[in-house]
């Protein structure tokens, strides 16, 4: 491949830029040139603007220690500086739209790690080994916008990742009901145990909004493109609730499921092992080459052990059992600050570049 992509990331000092930042170090299609934050950074270099705030395992990237951080609110600047923008922007629901959209409307691809945009209705919200032909919603999107180049596409919430696409891979099957309850990390709520003490030995039953977003997102996910706009699919049916865990990253869920076909588990297990989507076909930089592991043993998956699955890019499952009430049921696995925000992101981008639309601006 030629040049690198030119990359900026609007809020970059915050949890999910510092991975997205970490991710794209080295990236092979990608570089970070810009950082765009609040007006309390600007002017900063990154370094500075971060200071001892960085939550990353490994160090700060030398190559952006020294780039001084861009004013976000400053659109028209900021894209003239790069060819898309990834989002992780720390606003009102609302502000991320407008902004958002002000930057597409520069003709510069914006791809959101946040909720925002994820109900626009010619908005693709993606998964790329589960609806990658939703980003043609974005030729709609353009007319809408009177654009030619800029758009927003958005990954999906960080929970549904460790089951929306065990539950792709089992499509043929016919689930139609699902109860889920997921074990969320501190990390998905921007935090780690120094930032937030009180988690250590304890348990929230409560996160905002989010038993909302991993029953109807999904759905989304697994809709199609009619009239212009995504309309999400009716079936199957997700109750689920949401808890807060003591564990840094990986959310865990246990999934209970009913099939309209019956389904031996071997059956089950060799869907899973087997389902590889667009990303894998195209061999995308960040693709996991093993989407979904199956661990047989009983006390897997776990955290410690198994989070970091395929660099984090991978979904991992175990407990595979028939269940009493429900057909089967099981427990999933995923990194949720890497397949479920920036990583996740990153393999939009990717396939955005392969599918034709993010190029380099003339």
């Amino acid at each position: 491949m030629g040049e690198r992509l030119r990359v900026g990331i609007l809020g970059g000092t915050g949890m999910v830029g510092q991975r997205f930042i970490a991710l794209l170090e080295n990236h092979p299609w990608f570089e970070v040139t810009t950082i765009a934050a609040s007006p309390r950074s600007a002017g900063k270099t990154y370094a500075e603007a971060v200071g001892d705030r960085w939550k990353m395992a490994g160090p700060m990237p030398e190559a952006v220690k020294d780039i001084v951080v861009m004013n976000v609110n400053e659109v028209g600047k900021v894209a003239a500086e790069v060819d898309f923008v990834f989002s992780a922007v720390d606003m009102t629901k609302d502000e991320i739209k407008k902004i958002e959209e002000e930057y597409a409307k520069t003709e510069t691809p914006v791809v959101s790690n946040n909720s925002a945009h994820r109900w626009t209705p010619d908005v693709p919200m993606v998964v790329p080994e589960i609806n990658p032909e939703h980003m043609k919603v974005i030729d709609f999107q353009r007319k809408r916008l009177g654009t030619s180049r800029g758009f927003i596409a958005v990954k999906p919430n960080c929970s549904i990742q460790s089951y929306a696409p065990v539950l792709t891979a089992w499509k043929e099957f016919e689930p139609y009901e699902v109860v889920a309850t997921t074990y969320q990390a501190i990390s998905g709520a921007g935090k780690t145990f120094k930032d937030w003490p009180e988690m250590e030995g304890n348990i929230i039953p409560y996160i905002g909004g989010e038993e909302e977003k991993s029953e109807k997102e999904p759905l989304r996910i697994w809709g199609e493109i009619k009239d212009g706009v995504i309309v999400p699919a009716q079936s199957p049916v997700i109750t689920c609730q949401c808890i807060r865990v003591p564990v840094l990253n990986g959310h865990t869920a246990a999934v209970f499921v009913k099939f309209r076909k019956k389904a031996g588990k071997e059956q089950l297990v060799e869907k899973l092992v087997n389902f590889r989507g667009v990303p894998q076909e195209l061999g995308l930089p960040s693709a996991p080459g093993q989407f979904i592991q199956y661990l047989e043993e009983d006390n897997r998956p776990q955290v410690s052990l198994d989070v970091d699955f395929e660099n984090g890019m991978g979904i991992s499952v175990g407990r595979l059992r028939e269940d009493t009430v429900y057909d089967w049921k099981f427990v999933g696995l995923s990194h949720n600050t890497v397949r479920g925000a920036a990583g996740g992101a990153v393999l939009c981008a990717e396939l955005l570049k392969a599918q034709g639309y993010i190029g380099k601006k003339n």
